[in-house]
């Protein structure tokens, strides 16, 4: 019973400790990508002039960020946009393979002592500065290494005890004797935690406590390193191929790595063992010799292997029609400030493609050109597509720790694209229908209908040009501005409606046929004008203003409602 009880402990610490060394990874990641993710992007697109600085970048980039996977999809988004050349985007991947071999050496170093003084400087830091600051992100970093060195000690601990059960050597016997399935284990171990640093210690642990012989231990590292290479490659299943090939390319230089050193592990760790500098951390070392043959072996190659990487994977055409985003980088969503000024850019992008449409349903309504209805529910069909990613990237977004005035800025741009989708909608539902009934029934405006149109359709144009420059500004005095154009289309709505009203009395044939279509146009274009409006709301409700405006009511406001309210109701029969 004691023997179970004892056994049972020792499993929980050790899945503890497991637990506990992955997460702090993690942490580490997340706090260096936020204190200093500019930072480091800015690093891996300049310094790739030569092979030897774009690896160089990768290993110093890679151990700050203490993931190579980090630097894979970092390199690959820059490569998919042609920011880096392929040959310089494999020689950045081989030096971010070396940086995690580092990275765990430093780590695995005798340095338990040092997770306390870690611990006290991260939590000074983290707790005695705003959330957003880099040195609370810095304090978060330290916080992570200290439990790195904590959990560390926790596995040592564990694992001593695992290493006098005679059930616990049998299980882990059948991985010594079958080599490829312990490189199987590490693939999917290092693919389901998704940190090959945790894992690389975790495997030192176990062979530094007599787990399993030295040579399966390099087996696993292998099987680890493979893993480590297949994630990204399987995380950007989907993506276009220019953007998948530096990780594919990464992949086939670990595969050939492992095809080659797989036969040798015995010897290899026979000779290790006997080397007066190797001691129980042979696997740490492995890893690094590995990762450092690796690059001397192909980085004289990386335009040959980047080459026939894009043979192996063409680039589809682009359709032409197809839809994207562009500014939505997945690889920032760790740095708030960055991911939002991205959304925003997005926004702003989805703004324009509206304003495109908008201009376009006038030409449409004054030309009779049914190939251009084509074309505005074609960009419709883009503006969803748009509006649907940003929602989801600012959902993902979210999921971090935002400061307050993050969280304002994430409802601005929530608010702008919702609107911006209605108007879209408006366009695409009912504007451009109407200008499809008009030239099948061919009809035509009366020449002061059109004008009237045309003014009104100018004053919503304008008004939406004013409310993206109210979003990208936040200008107060804007945004009023904006605000306070709802009155002016109110009556610019009333008067379009009495002139048209006016005509129809006169008996003009072209004002009767169209009636329906020019009364139902003013009422699409003024309810489009309130999604326009309503995009300043949220930085008027920030400065307290919206509430005031609303109710802030003068004598000519007054007089004016008075006026409306005494008019009779126009009878739009049709």
């Amino acid at each position: 019973m004691t023997t179970s009880d004892s056994a049972t402990t020792i499993l929980i610490h050790l899945a503890g400790g497991v637990a506990l060394l992955i997460w702090s990874v993690r942490l580490v990641r997340t706090g260096a990508m936020r204190a200093f993710g500019s930072s480091l992007r800015q690093a891996l697109q300049t310094f790739t002039q030569n092979r030897f600085a774009a690896f160089g970048s990768g290993a110093a980039v890679t151990m700050v960020l203490q993931s190579s996977t980090a630097t894979t999809l970092l390199v690959s988004s820059f490569a998919g946009r042609n920011l880096i050349a392929p040959a310089m985007a494999l020689a950045v991947l081989l030096g971010a393979n070396f940086g995690t071999a580092l990275a765990a050496f430093v780590i695995s170093m005798d340095l338990g002592w040092l997770w306390g003084v870690c611990m006290a400087l991260g939590v000074a830091l983290y707790l005695g500065h705003e959330a957003m600051d880099r040195a609370r992100n810095i304090g978060r970093v330290l916080v992570g290494i200290g439990l790195i060195l904590l959990s560390l000690i926790e596995l040592n601990a564990a694992a001593a005890p695992l290493a006098q059960s005679p059930t616990f050597r049998t299980l882990l016997g059948a991985l010594a004797s079958e080599p490829l399935l312990a490189a199987l284990v590490a693939i999917a171990a290092t693919w389901l935690t998704h940190s090959s640093i945790a894992v690389i210690l975790l495997i030192a642990t176990f062979a530094a406590s007599g787990l399993f012989p030295p040579a399966t231990a390099l087996t696993l590292v292998i099987g680890a390193n493979l893993g480590n290479a297949l994630i990204p490659v399987l995380d950007q299943i989907g993506a276009p191929a220019a953007q998948r090939r530096a990780a594919v390319g990464n992949l086939v230089t670990r595969v050939v790595l492992a095809l080659v050193v797989l036969p040798f592990v015995g010897p290899l760790s026979g000779w290790m063992l006997a080397l007066p500098s190797v001691d129980a951390r042979l696997a740490i070392e492995f890893h690094v010799a590995l990762n450092f043959a690796g690059a001397l072996l192909f980085l004289p190659f990386v335009t040959p292997v980047s080459t026939l990487v894009a043979r192996l994977m063409p680039g589809k055409e682009s359709a032409g029609t197809e839809v994207t985003p562009r500014y939505l980088d997945p690889n920032i969503l760790d740095s708030p400030t960055e991911a939002l000024a991205c959304a925003m850019r997005e926004a702003l992008h989805l703004g324009d493609r509206v304003e495109g449409m908008l201009r376009d349903t006038m030409t449409l309504l004054e030309k009779d050109e049914l190939k251009l209805s084509r074309v505005i529910a074609e960009a419709d069909d883009g503006v969803d597509t748009i509006h649907e990613s940003i929602k989801l990237y600012l959902v993902r977004v979210s999921r971090n720790e935002l400061s307050d005035e993050e969280g304002r800025r994430l409802l601005e741009i929530i608010t702008l694209i919702t609107n911006l989708e209605h108007i879209g909608d408006i366009i695409d539902k009912n504007l451009r229908e109407l200008a499809e009934k008009k030239i099948r029934k061919r009809y035509a405006f009366s020449p002061e209908g059109l004008a009237e149109i045309r003014e009104f359709h100018q004053r919503v144009s304008s008004g939406l040009v004013l409310a993206l420059n109210v979003f990208a500004t936040r200008d107060l005095a804007l945004a009023r501005q904006l605000f306070a154009e709802k009155a002016t289309m109110r009556d610019a709505e009333r008067r379009a409606t009495e002139s048209h009203f006016q005509r129809l009395r006169s008996g003009r044939p072209e004002s009767i046929e169209t009636s329906a279509i020019h009364l139902d146009i003013i009422r699409d274009l003024k309810r489009i004008h309130g999604h326009i409006a309503s995009i300043g709301y949220p930085i008027l409700e920030s400065a307290n203003a919206l509430r005031e405006s609303r109710l802030m009511e003068t004598k000519e406001a007054r007089a004016r409602q008075e006026r409306e309210m005494l008019l009779p109701t126009p009878q739009t029969g049709h």
